[in-house]
């Protein structure tokens, strides 16, 4: 495996230093790191195989020589500098939303459809965090009976808004435990802690937020089910670290819950944590700072009509990890 010059754009964030983290973990054949920044960040150095690397100018001609570009930027950096790298020769991986819907650019679970990854044009999407997270259980479940219908709950951590939104979640907490009045809370819209806030994203004129179509429009693209029934509502909840799902899959054909579970403790990326009667279930604080999908409370669904087969699980993972920075060091792994 030929060593490679990669590229991190906006490598000081939350999610450029776990990629940083993850290559580093999973051997990833770097031969030269350029780490890439704001003008406020040049020269700050992130550290990488336990040495500091300074952070570049995050501008066209730092690509030059890098083979490939992990996108950790917002959407309208990667619009303006990933053509650019491209140009230059690179393979673009990218977490932002900016190319995730474009006809010509793979939208890539690799335990899903990492075939999609051989007709890229030198940019690779990063799926939305939320629908990593409930992709990796659901596709081996539509393989084994033909997915007809997503119905989705997401309960999302607040780093899942980045580290304005985890500094803002414990920066409240404390004024709560100190008995302060929490003030004004940005990024979110309403104070977070000791609440839920059902809005992540803006509202579209049907009255569903950006976040919860993300995983209509991205979920029928990664699966190739451009018909697929998806109903998703997108919850903000006070925890720090790791998204959680409750998914209710309707098949085309019979799936018992045995079967199913069969299934899961097979598929690649996924973790059956199902004991009921001891209390065992996925949960936040155990699927932190890990890259497994965490399953459980499987089960049938009761309210499913007569001669429709549906089942029910919950499922946790980390937004950060699988969510994000593993699942593109993932597909980077496919470039090499």
């Amino acid at each position: 495996m030929s060593e490679k010059t990669v590229a991190i754009l906006g490598a000081t964030g939350v999610v450029g230093q776990q990629m940083l983290q993850c290559l580093e973990e999973r051997d990833f054949p770097v031969g030269r790191l350029v780490p890439l920044a704001s003008e406020r960040s040049v020269g700050k150095p992130v550290t990488f195989r336990g040495e500091g690397v300074p952070c570049q100018l995050a501008e066209a001609d730092a690509f030059e020589g890098v083979d490939i570009v992990l996108g950790a930027a917002d959407d309208a950096t990667a619009r303006a500098l990933l053509p650019e790298a491209v140009k230059r020769g690179a393979v673009c991986v990218d977490n932002s939303h900016a190319f995730r819907l474009e006809p010509d650019v793979p939208l890539v679970v690799p335990e899903v459809n990492a075939a999609d990854i051989a007709g890229h044009h030198g940019i690779i999407a990063n799926p939305n965090c939320a629908t990593i997270i409930g992709l990796v259980p659901v596709w081996p479940l539509h393989q084994a009976a033909g997915l007809t219908r997503l119905i989705v709950s997401t309960y999302q951590a607040a780093s899942g808004a980045g580290k304005p939104g985890l500094d803002e979640l414990v920066r409240e907490i404390r004024c709560v435990a100190a008995g302060e009045p929490v003030g004004e809370s940005k990024p979110f819209q309403y104070q977070l802690a000791e609440n839920l806030i059902p809005q992540i994203g803006g509202f579209n004129e049907e009255g569903y937020t950006s976040e919860e179509m993300k995983m209509q429009n991205e979920g029928r693209k990664i699966m190739h089910l451009p018909e697929l029934c998806v109903n998703c509502t997108c919850v903000r909840v006070p925890v720090v670290r790791s998204h959680s799902e409750s998914i209710t899959c309707e098949f085309e054909r019979p799936l018992s819950v045995e079967e199913a579970r069969a299934i899961l403790e097979a598929a690649p990326g996924v973790k059956v944590v199902d004991e009921p009667a001891a209390s065992r279930y996925p949960m936040p604080l155990e699927t932190s700072d890990q890259d497994l999908i965490y399953v459980g409370r499987l089960r049938r669904d009761l309210s499913a009509p007569e001669g429709v087969s549906a089942l029910t699980f919950w499922c946790c993972g980390d937004q950060i990890r699988k969510g994000a920075a593993t699942n593109a060091v993932q597909i980077a792994e496919y470039l090499v």
